[in-house]
């Protein structure tokens, strides 16, 4: 059985059903107003459509709490609009759509670990390790001259990923990615 959470007790992470969705407390903030009730502020991630809403509750409310689960799986390949996981354990193939995958598509490489996230056997996000390893295809040469107001430059990565690496970087280096921000963290 789900645990049940009165609003007093959110904290970041938390997560638990509202009115037929799943919400993960982002940020909250308790309120003691000099004259009133006291309520809780959230800012709340729907963890199915990924919108982002604020809402504000009184502390004694209760909602039933989300099983998520998370299953490893390994990152097989894509196949026109379908990409394909493996259960490490059972070796069964689940294909997803992009949308079902959500930003983890960023960071793909074949063969790669991920965590399948699922709300009652749906799936709705695929969680990327918090680093990855990609190399670069395309990038121009170190730009000459500009160096006072460019902090980088264009980058593609070898699964399509655009993002903008220091001026020494080149075609063929490999780079770690943070997959949280999406941004260049050093040259492997």
């Amino acid at each position: 059985m789900a645990e049940v959470y009165m609003a007093g007790d959110f904290r970041n992470g938390t997560t638990f059903e509202m009115d037929g969705n799943v919400f993960k407390v982002v940020e909250f903030q308790h309120v003691k107003p000099g004259k009133g009730a006291a309520f809780v502020r959230t800012k709340l991630k729907n963890v199915i459509t990924g919108a982002v809403l604020e809402k504000t509750f009184n502390p004694s409310e209760k909602f039933p709490g989300a099983e998520i689960e998370k299953r490893e799986m390994q990152y097989l390949y894509n196949d026109g609009g379908l990409y394909y996981f493996m259960d490490n354990e059972t070796y069964e193939q689940l294909p997803l759509n992009a949308e079902q995958i959500g930003d983890g598509l960023k960071f793909l490489k074949e063969n790669m670990n991920v965590k399948i996230l699922s709300f009652k056997g749906n799936v709705f996000s695929v969680e990327p390790p918090m680093f990855v390893e990609l190399e670069v295809t395309y990038t121009e040469p170190g730009f000459a001259g500009n160096t006072t107001t460019t902090s980088g430059k264009p980058a593609t990565l070898e699964n399509g990923y655009k993002l903008t690496v220091p001026l020494f970087v080149n075609i063929g280096d490999v780079v770690r990615i943070d997959t949280r921000t999406g941004e260049y963290m050093e040259r492997v």
